[in-house]
């Protein structure tokens, strides 16, 4: 069955370049972006891991645990991590999960059924302190991922999940938010006794809560 927004993340246990992965325990209370590629040694791929590590700290910031996985063996993952630091200047620092019978990729349904190999596998999770996943992308083998997005994504949901709000278009960290249609006017005026914008009864403008 296909994994949806707002289900629990499944959990597994599995080899990593880090040793045994138990997933739930490893994400404890934290954040979690969980990003597979389809196998070690691949162009793209080898961009994507270099550059998540360079960029790690800003997730350490925002309390998000970063795991990828690729179907190779944790032995490979460790060869090709040479290569990426060699070519990207970075090591992966944080583990890369092994599955080569595909257990996982398969649990999070990474795989589309009528695929004759792995070249499918190229998904982002990011998954919340509850256990549940808030954000699924899915990307061709032939395009690199956005991390720089991703991390715009995380402020956004971690924001939104503390607050009555929700993000406009092309919104950063700092920009003016939405208070979301649900909230009526008198409770708004409990949560932003500052006020807001009103462009409609049902855009109302306010700037982001701290």
């Amino acid at each position: 069955m296909a994994i949806r927004l707002g289900d629990t993340a499944p959990d597994f246990e599995a080899a990593s370049s880090e040793g045994t992965i138990k997933f739930h325990e490893f994400i404890g209370d934290s954040w979690c972006v969980l990003f597979s590629h389809p196998k070690d040694f691949t162009p793209v791929c080898t961009t994507e891991l270099g550059y998540m590590a360079k960029i790690k700290p800003e997730f350490d910031k925002r309390n998000v645990k970063v795991i990828g996985l690729s179907v190779d063996s944790a032995d490979s993952h460790k060869q090709w991590s040479a290569d990426i630091a060699e070519t990207q200047g970075h090591a992966p620092n944080y583990p890369v999960i092994a599955d080569p019978d595909r257990k996982v990729a398969d649990l999070y349904d990474m795989i589309h059924p009528n695929a004759l190999n792995t070249l499918t596998v190229r998904t982002v999770f990011v998954i919340g302190p509850d256990k549940q996943v808030k954000l699924m992308l899915t990307y061709p083998a032939s395009t690199g991922r956005n991390f720089d997005e991703l991390l715009r994504v995380i402020d956004s949901l971690q924001l939104t999940a503390k607050h009555s709000v929700a993000t406009p278009v092309n919104w950063k960290d700092g920009d003016d938010v939405i208070i979301v249609p649900t909230l009526s006017d008198d409770d708004a005026k409990k949560k932003f006794p500052n006020g807001w914008k009103t462009l409609k009864p049902y855009l109302r403008v306010v700037p982001q809560p701290r």
